[in-house]
């Protein structure tokens, strides 16, 4: 996903799905998301109403602590990417199309990303010798590591995990949840919760100041505790950065994730609408929608080897 946009906590929140949904009608020109799942089927050993947000709370962290178990499968696969991008003036019509689309890989445990169309056409000889640069220096940088680099580098990725770990507990506590109702999603049961801002919450972690300014709905499959889906939504203006970026209240975030292997869930659909404004630029909003497909794995102990060798 192109994130210029998007700052860190939003990334953040994403992948832990707490979501809220929107029940307003989509803006002119934004794009369909999944479709709603059908009635809620309730257990008769499930009474909604006699849940306790603190024990739909617990829920969230056990699957927050589950999602960070998948994370380690999602690095043995690769996919392609197709990103789509609409602009949209202050009427909400669409002024300008755009496509990217890219085959993601795993290349000495960093994510590489290789772009091989634009706007649905492969790319001229030049764009893909640059491409084909990017990757190789990726391969070398990783293959020339010295020892203490690569203990640099492995103690930066434990402390940035542990900072992810430590916004994770932070999120539990900044909502009240809601069971709404218990629903089928692709086939499978899934608890639907509602996630609120939760009044004086005092935030900790440097991110943790924005949670207040969003609001989740997630779907949690059943069997695994883990999340499928998850829509978010701004409801105050959001700020950062020293050139002053802005997220205005009705952004909208919607990840879609599905079952490959059945062992791991990996995304299927990214949908971000974004009214923004940017430093001294005009407002302006953009819909992107990525689409994931093609998931292989890729083995750990695959060796890499230089063009031309």
């Amino acid at each position: 996903m192109k994130t210029a946009l998007i700052p860190s906590f939003a990334l953040l929140l994403a992948p832990l799905a707490f979501g809220q949904a929107n029940n307003s009608p989509p803006g002119p020109g934004s794009f369909e998301t999944t479709t709603a799942p059908p009635p809620a089927t309730k257990p008769a050993a499930l009474n909604i109403g006699l849940i306790s947000s603190d024990e739909v709370r617990e829920l969230i962290r056990k699957v927050a602590e589950n999602d960070i178990e998948n994370d380690k499968k999602q690095r043995d696969y690769t996919y392609t990417e197709r990103e789509e991008q609409h602009r949209l003036d202050g009427k909400g019509h669409v002024t300008s199309n755009e496509s990217d689309t890219y085959e993601v890989m795993m290349l000495y445990g960093e994510q590489v990303r290789r772009r091989i169309a634009h706007n649905d056409k492969p790319l001229s000889e030049k764009e893909n010798a640059k491409e084909e640069e990017k990757i190789q220096k990726v391969i070398t940088r990783r293959r020339d590591e010295t020892e203490e680099q690569r203990k640099k580098r492995i103690d930066q990725e434990n402390k940035d995990r542990e900072e992810e770990r430590e916004f994770v507990r932070e999120v539990a506590d900044a909502y009240n949840f809601r069971l709404v109702e218990v629903a089928k999603l692709d086939g499978r049961e899934t608890y639907v919760i509602d996630a609120d801002p939760r009044p004086g919450f005092q935030p900790h972690h440097k991110d943790a100041k924005y949670l207040p300014k969003f609001k989740f709905r997630v779907w949690i499959d059943k069997a695994e505790t883990q999340w499928v889906r998850l829509h978010g939504e701004v409801i105050d203006t959001v700020s950062w950065g020293l050139l002053v970026a802005r997220l205005h209240r009705g952004s909208l975030f919607e990840v879609t994730e599905t079952r490959v292997n059945d062992e791991v869930w990996l995304p299927k659909q990214v949908v971000f609408r974004l009214d923004a404004k940017l430093a001294l630029l005009k407002n302006f909003t953009i819909e992107e929608q990525s689409t994931y497909r093609d998931y292989k794995k890729f083995r750990t102990d695959t060796k890499i080897v230089p063009a031309g060798n």
